[in-house]
């Protein structure tokens, strides 16, 4: 659901930033304050959460971590508990927690994530020829 439109002027420095922006992504520039606000937004509520990846693709990742939110959820699943999960990794206990708080804010992002890297090797071979898998 979108909100109210609204005007606003940008500094000349960041209103050519949006322009390239929106140039190099074929993207208006609304769409590019958007995008860009939202993820601002997101990385002041969680402090700690980056964001890493295309414009088409961009996804949260837990800084000092090296891993993406997703990745460190399906950790969690994985084993079971926090406590589990800080005993036998090297993600701290304050990454884990700031993972669960972006994914409970968030939990279909960070659902899809999960799926899309579940997703079989033939089904990924299928869509992408080009890749070679490499043997297990």
């Amino acid at each position: 659901m979108k909100g109210q439109p609204f005007n606003v002027r940008l500094q000349e420095d960041t209103e050519r930033l949006v322009e390239a922006e929106a140039r190099r992504t074929r993207r208006s520039k609304s769409a590019v304050v958007e995008a860009f606000t939202e993820e601002t937004a997101r990385t002041r509520r969680f402090p700690g959460i980056a964001f890493r990846g295309d414009d088409a693709r961009r996804r949260p990742w837990v800084i000092g971590s090296g891993l993406d939110v997703w990745e460190i959820i399906e950790m969690l699943e994985d084993f079971g508990s926090p406590e589990a999960l800080v005993a036998d990794t090297q993600v701290l206990p304050a990454q884990v927690r700031l993972a669960i708080s972006y994914r409970d804010t968030y939990p279909d992002e960070i659902a899809d994530a999960i799926v899309e890297n579940s997703r079989p090797i033939t089904d990924v071979a299928s869509l992408f020829p080009f890749i070679a898998v490499a043997d297990r």
